[in-house]
């Protein structure tokens, strides 16, 4: 029978050590966040297959930053094809069709989650934003990085300006411990980590009387009316929130 207090257990450790790993790479990337803010620039966000999940984290939530403008290919998603998802991910040549479209700049940040971080599109898509001038943040699995076949010249580690690792093991499940089947940790433990960046700026921008721009939710009272501000703001920006 399944333990639901061993699987507690093992996903808030996950968590916490995830936290304690990378404290210094998340108030770096703050820094980058905030500096994002005061120029009035953009936080793009990005991955393929379930670290779209990541991405859909990122956008349009509540109590989630409304700066960001998410990259987004459909054949990436696997709920437009599962097989198709990964082929294209390992395509070579599709991030760069994708920055041709519109691209992060010196004043931008380009957030990019990939668990295995050796696919093309994810390490193109970073290198790509690099030269273009524009800060990387990785989220990744180191341990996964090590274990997987090289697709790309370089990894999605190496091209991050600051890399955080979610320590999720290769295969990304996580239960039983003895021989972790399933329980995949990716998807908890990449919102966590970009929940605690998040809670850093709000934290230094209310410290130095930055207005950090937060999605109120729409399903409480006021949330449209205080989303309004936002949504005209950025929208213009941002052909996804139209």
């Amino acid at each position: 029978m399944v333990s639901a207090t061993d699987l507690v257990k093992s996903t808030s450790d996950q968590l916490a050590a995830a936290a304690e790993a990378n404290a210094a790479q998340v108030s770096a990337a703050a820094d980058l966040l905030l500096g994002v803010i005061r120029a009035d620039a953009l936080v793009f966000t990005a991955g393929a297959g379930h670290s779209l999940a990541a991405v859909a984290e990122t956008f349009y939530r509540a109590g989630g930053l409304a700066c960001v403008y998410p990259v987004y290919h459909p054949e990436l998603l696997p709920l437009h094809g599962a097989r198709q998802s990964t082929r294209t991910e390992r395509r070579s040549g599709l991030a760069e069709e994708v920055l041709a479209e519109r691209a992060p700049g010196p004043d931008d940040v380009l957030v990019v989650f990939s668990t295995s971080g050796v696919n093309p599109y994810p390490v193109e898509l970073a290198a790509g934003a690099r030269r273009r001038g524009a800060s990387v943040i990785a989220v990744t699995s180191r341990a996964c990085v090590a274990a997987a076949p090289r697709r790309s010249a370089t990894t999605l580690a190496e091209e991050g300006t600051v890399v955080l690792d979610s320590l999720v093991i290769p295969g990304d499940a996580s239960y039983p411990a003895s021989a972790p089947r399933t329980g995949p940790l990716s998807t908890v433990v990449n919102a966590f980590l970009w929940n605690l960046i998040l809670a850093e700026v709000h934290d230094r921008g209310a410290a130095e009387g930055l207005d950090v721009p937060l999605w109120r939710s729409s399903n409480v009272e006021g949330g449209d009316a205080a989303n309004a501000a936002l949504l005209a703001k950025y929208g213009p920006r941002v052909p996804a929130l139209r």
